[in-house]
Order: C-alpha cells, then sequence, then structure tokens
C-alpha cells in the first residue's frame, strides 16, 4: 500500500513523540511492504512564530490531500496569554473543522506490568478496557462567546445531526466490542443534554437493537470511572464533558503518557495524537513517553489505512517493550528510566524482529 502521512510535530514534546511514531510507521512499512511517505507541517505555537497563523493554509491543503495525519501537541507558556486573540490550541480546533472531524476515539487500555504505575488499586483497575468516543464539533467550545467588564458566557449548542453521527461511531464500536454503550450527559440540568439523550436513545433503538444502551449524569460518570472502571465498555459522549472525563480516565493508566487518540469524520482520513500535551518542561530533555503517540500511529494504521494486523504489530511492540522494562521517568515507578529514544528503538527492533 502506498500513503502519504501528513506530520504536524506541534510544539513541546511534540516532535520527539512524533519521531518515534514515524520510524515505528517506517518499520510497518520495511516488513509488511508498503510504501508510506512522510511530510512535515508547521502547527501550534511553532506555526505562529514561523506565519502568525497557529494553522497556516499549507497545513491545511497538505493535510487535506493526505491520507492520514500525525501530531503531537500544541501550546506551551511562550503563547500562554489567555487573552491573546490568538493562540495555538486554535490551530488544533481548526484543523478538526477543515478535515470534517467529528468523533475523537480515546481508548483506556491498562497493561498488566503497569498496574501499579496506577494511584488506584490494582484489583479495582486489573481488566480495564474503555473506548471513550467524544463528540468534537459542538458544545460550549463553539458556541458563541461573549465578554464585558462584569460578565462573560459561553453558549452551548448541539444540533441532532451531530449527535446522530457520533453516535453511529460509537454503536459501531461497541458491535465489535461487548455490545455496551454509556451515553452521558447532564440531562437533569441541561437543555442540550436532554437533546442528547432523546437523540442517543432513538438511534439506539432504531439502527442498533443489539447494543444494550444506559444513559449515565456526568457527575455519576465520574464516580464509577474510579470506583469500577470495568464496569464500561464504550462511552459516548459532547465535547466538554469528554474531553474532561478522558483525562480523568488517562490516570486508570497511571500516565497520559500511555494513552492514543483518533479523530475521525465520514471518510477514512483521520487525525491521529496523543492525549497529553506539549509538556514544555521536559522538552529537548529526551525522556518524553513516546508510547501514546506509537499506539496512535497504530490507529492511524487501523482506522485510516485499513491495516489491522500491522496496528497490531505496533501494539505488540509496545506492550512488549513496556514488560520488558523500557520506561521513561513517567512510567518508570523507580525502576530503571528509559530514554525517548530507547523506547522508540524497542518498539523498532520488536515491529522488525
Amino acid at each position: 500500500m502506498k500513503a502519504k502521512i501528513v506530520v504536524l510535530g506541534g510544539d513541546g514534546i511534540g516532535p520527539e513523540v512524533t519521531r518515534e511514531a514515524v520510524r515505528a510507521l517506517q518499520a510497518v512499512a520495511k516488513r509488511f511492504g508498503h510504501e508510506f511517505t512522510f511530510e512535515e507541517q508547521l502547527i501550534g505555537g511553532a506555526a505562529m512564530d514561523a506565519t502568525g497563523s497557529p494553522l497556516p493554509d499549507a497545513t491545511t491543503r497538505a493535510c487535506q490531500s493526505a491520507n492520514a495525519v500525525l501530531l503531537g501537541a500544541v501550546g506551551g507558556p511562550k503563547w500562554s496569554d489567555p487573552n491573546a486573540k490568538v493562540r495555538p490550541e486554535q490551530g488544533l480546533l481548526a484543523i478538526r473543522k477543515a478535515l470534517g472531524l467529528f468523533a475523537n476515539l480515546r481508548p483506556v487500555t491498562l497493561h498488566p506490568a503497569l498496574l501499579d504505575a496506577s494511584t488506584i488499586k490494582p484489583e479495582i483497575l486489573r481488566g480495564t478496557d474503555i473506548m471513550v468516543v467524544r463528540e468534537l464539533t459542538g458544545g460550549i467550545y463553539f458556541g458563541e462567546k461573549t465578554r464585558t467588564e462584569n460578565s462573560a458566557s459561553d453558549l452551548c449548542t448541539y444540533t441532532v445531526e451531530e449527535i446522530e453521527r457520533v453516535t453511529r461511531v460509537a454503536c459501531r464500536l461497541a458491535m465489535g466490542r461487548r455490545k455496551s454503550l454509556v451515553s452521558v450527559d447532564k440531562a437533569n440540568v441541561l437543555e442540550t443534554s436532554r437533546l442528547w439523550r432523546t437523540t442517543v436513545e432513538r438511534v439506539v433503538k432504531k439502527e442498533f437493537p443489539q447494543v444494550v444502551l444506559e444513559h449515565q449524569l456526568v457527575d455519576s460518570a465520574a464516580m464509577h470511572l474510579i470506583r469500577k472502571p470495568t464496569s464500561f465498555d464504550v462511552i459516548v459522549t459532547e465535547n466538554m464533558f469528554g474531553d474532561i472525563l478522558t483525562d480523568e480516565a488517562s490516570m486508570l493508566a497511571g500516565s497520559l503518557g500511555l494513552l492514543p487518540s483518533a479523530s475521525l469524520g465520514s471518510g477514512t482520513l483521520g487525525l491521529y495524537e496523543p492525549i497529553h500535551g506539549s509538556a514544555p518542561d521536559i522538552a529537548g530533555k529526551g525522556i518524553a513517553n513516546p508510547y501514546a503517540t506509537i499506539l496512535s500511529a497504530a490507529m492511524l494504521l487501523r482506522h485510516s489505512l485499513g491495516l489491522n494486523n500491522e496496528a497490531q504489530a505496533i501494539e505488540l511492540a509496545v506492550n512488549g517493550a513496556v514488560t520488558a522494562g523500557i520506561r521513561t521517568p513517567d512510567i518508570a515507578a523507580g525502576g530503571q528510566i528509559s530514554t525517548t529514544a530507547q523506547a522508540g528503538d524497542a518498539v523498532v527492533r520488536a515491529v522488525l524482529a
């Protein structure tokens, strides 16, 4: 297979971790006989410094013509003024919109060797395997915003179409798993959540009757994620709730550096990135955890290129590296500390073995 992959390193540790993910993809191409070409483009603060825009037109055009996009992270203290009119995060929101991406997939799978890395008891965590599907285009992040000297407002809006399409993505995933779907909202307070609940229920009953649907309020879901994470299979929720809950869920795994994500639309083109930020405090030190980005590359192979065996090869390689003790400081738990490059080396060796 031939495929063009655009790489958006971004800011902070972004270029360091995407470098290792590209090496893993190159190893896959070599082992399985594919031809992947990689094109680097700017996004976020790095793009602002170079062009004045967090998403240059050249980046958008390159991504729209690609088979998939691999992203590192954006942002940092250099551009952290909350009152600034132009911010690195705007580039991320804009590229999702430009590519028509509306469903963010965030798997939370725990490695048995890292159960002690979490602050939660291993017996509660063991067997956790969750797929969170977060809606990306609606909600409070995109609603009309106002601010005066004495007040401010952010409008939360959703359409039936936005809710329907992300529900279908979540249901299709549930059908390939345990056929269990939890829809998270705040329907006891918010009108948008009441629309969310009735729409999800209608889609599931009409189009996916085999899926067992449960509704949970977001505060209750946040509690149950910590109390009994193994009770969840697939979770579908709106933009802001999904943003918060997936960061909470990442602590089940013990580190943000372990969890990948995929942002998908109606076609095969997707954007793949770790759920962590740019971690400017450790940028350039060679100790950033690349596993989340490498696992994002595995999701790229599976969802955009349809290469499931190749995706599994990367996932098995990461599992093997972690089991062998190749761990960056965030997951070392007092053991031997590996560098970013050493973690990448271990994955490449395993893929090519």
